[in-house]
């Protein structure tokens, strides 16, 4: 028998002190404030926030936002003390500038329960060796030829009604169509101000019930989990997808929702191998020592 499904409640930061982080909470009531007891806690030198400043408090499938502070709680801008709240909506903590949060809600199906576990089956004898006569070698079988992979075909887009929320620093763009076209240029579906985005960077589209990237680079610049896609692959719940070597960064968490993450750990900052400049050494004078050459990467800003 299975559980009921469980509730719970994404709060993406794309503003203040917890930036980039992701919280997840399955608990009824989530507390928002300074104090060391709450769920959501932001730094105690952090006045302009209230010890004790709000609740999302679940009634039934729906969650409700309390405000308990001196300096407001605002939803999509506007000011509140009690409200439901609705997938996608904006919550600034405090006056204009205050933390930010997205919020947003996940289904997971329930564990089914279990009664009792059944005993495990018992191990199988010991496999006898086989007996080798003296001077004589061992017979070895011939192992069956291994069919060659296939290359997988590539998947038809198609224009379909499907979801999509991007957050990217503190935008946050919905979309109800796929596909749609991710890069610098003004006709883009999402225009993407970055230095290491080409004019139509990436695709997203939805085909066999999931979500799916397409590389418009033509360079391997897109990556899921670190590794270089070849032309289109699917979206799996928190995957990291990598737009370039130098970023943006967002993660996968379901439900056709991608969010900006910090870059990840382990990556050496670069560019597109055509696209890579090289220094060029100053000119050496004969009465001052030669200069040491800048470092050739500089790490990215991320505002």
């Amino acid at each position: 028998m299975k559980q009921p499904p469980v509730i719970f409640v994404q709060l993406i930061h794309i503003l203040g002190p917890l930036k980039g982080e992701i919280q997840e909470f399955a608990e009824p009531v989530i507390s928002i404030g300074r104090h060391s007891s709450c769920h959501l806690q932001f730094p105690s030198d952090l006045t302009s926030i209230s010890r004790k400043h709000a609740e999302i408090i679940r009634e039934g499938n729906q969650f409700k936002l309390i405000d308990h502070s001196v300096n407001g709680t605002y939803v999509n801008g506007k000011r509140v003390k009690e409200t439901y709240l609705k997938n996608g909506d904006v919550l600034t903590f405090a006056e204009e500038g205050g933390p930010k949060v997205s919020f947003l809600t996940q289904i997971k199906e329930g564990l089914p329960e279990v009664e009792s576990m059944p005993p495990p089956p018992p191990a199988p004898p010991p496999r006898e060796k086989p007996k080798v006569e003296p001077g004589r070698p061992p017979e070895v079988k011939p192992r069956a030829a291994q069919p060659l992979m296939e290359r997988p075909e590539e998947v038809p887009i198609q224009s379909v009604k499907a979801s999509l929320v991007i957050q990217y620093g503190p935008t946050l763009r919905s979309f109800k169509q796929l596909p749609i076209t991710i890069g610098k240029n003004p006709q883009c579906d999402f225009k993407l101000e970055h230095p290491s985005i080409l004019d139509h960077h990436i695709q997203i589209f939805f085909s066999q019930n999931q979500y799916w990237v397409k590389d418009l680079t033509g360079q391997r610049a897109v990556r899921i989990n670190h590794q270089p896609i070849s032309m289109q692959a699917p979206l799996k719940l928190n995957d990291d997808l990598s737009l370039s070597y130098n970023g943006p960064n967002f993660r996968f968490i379901g439900e056709g929702r991608l969010v900006e993450v910090a870059e990840p750990s382990g990556e050496e900052p670069g560019s597109f191998p055509d696209k890579r400049k090289k220094e060029t050494p100053p000119e050496r004078s004969e009465d001052k020592p030669p200069q040491k050459g800048a470092s050739f990467f500089k790490k990215l800003f991320k505002p």
